[in-house]
């Protein structure tokens, strides 16, 4: 068996409960496409073809690829060497899903490239860090960047967590299951303008929305003032205490303000 990577944040899962647990999860039925990151050793993989998924899987380590290939796993698996990264998702069908037990670093990158795809996924299941699960799930009072991110563009459950010593070789931290599915209705705002505003009132996170956002917009303090009054939201306020809602309606406001 290939020796786990540092480099590439590899940890192997081989608990039989968990990986079924994952495919419950995602709500993997026969006939569904299914997008997997890092398969591995292929643990993971097995489990989503034995529920009739045609499995996409795509391995950046050339020898777990080469590993699977040989394997022959089943008639409707794909092994596609490559960065996930770099990966066209329009080549998938659409409404495929995504299920994956990715490497830690790899999170936030990969929830902003499948949110903000042309042809994104109906639903996300990740295996991730604990403490990330937590943040991309958060309510307000502990929202970031990568909260307001995901939430708006799915409806994200937090799932099982996965002590560290399920791995080989363990982390240091423990993971969990997160479920996203991706929201029916379209949100009409215009996304580079809303991400904009998020960016700048968590630009500087321990400070109050008004002094980072206007720092982070160059605005004046005063207009700064009158935009958060407009949107009903008190100037002592925190960027992590806003609810997605919230800042929807915040960054409309501003947006609105700065085109007349």
């Amino acid at each position: 068996m290939n020796k786990a990577k540092k480099s590439l944040g590899q940890h192997w899962l081989d608990d039989e409960f968990i990986l079924v647990e994952i495919v419950r999860i995602a709500g993997v039925q026969a006939g569904d496409t299914v997008l997997e990151v890092g398969p591995g050793h292929g643990t993971l993989t097995k489990k989503l073809c034995q529920a009739g998924a045609n499995v996409v899987a795509i391995e950046k380590d050339e020898a777990l690829a080469d590993q699977l290939i040989f394997q022959q796993l089943s008639k409707d698996l794909r092994i596609i060497k490559g960065d996930i990264l770099e990966f066209n998702l329009n080549d998938l069908p659409p409404g495929y899903k995504v299920v994956a037990n990715i490497p830690y670093y790899l999170t936030s990158n990969l929830i902003r490239l499948l949110s903000e795809s042309k042809n994104p996924p109906i639903s996300i299941t990740l295996l991730v860090q604990k403490e990330v699960a937590e943040r991309v799930c958060a309510e307000p009072g502990q929202m970031s960047i990568l909260g307001v991110s995901a939430q708006f563009y799915y409806d994200c459950q937090l799932g099982i967590v996965v002590p560290a010593a399920k791995f080989r070789p363990p982390p240091k931290v423990d993971s969990q299951v997160i479920h996203m599915v991706r929201k029916s209705e379209k949100n009409n705002m215009n996304t580079k303008q809303f991400f904009r505003v998020v960016k700048a009132g968590f630009s500087a996170r321990r400070k109050t929305l008004h002094n980072s956002l206007a720092g982070g917009l160059n605005m004046p303090k005063d207009e700064v003032l009158s935009l958060l009054e407009k949107s009903q939201i008190p100037p002592p306020t925190r960027p992590q205490e806003l609810s997605l809602e919230q800042w929807i309606k915040l960054a409309s406001i501003i947006n609105h303000n700065s085109q007349t």
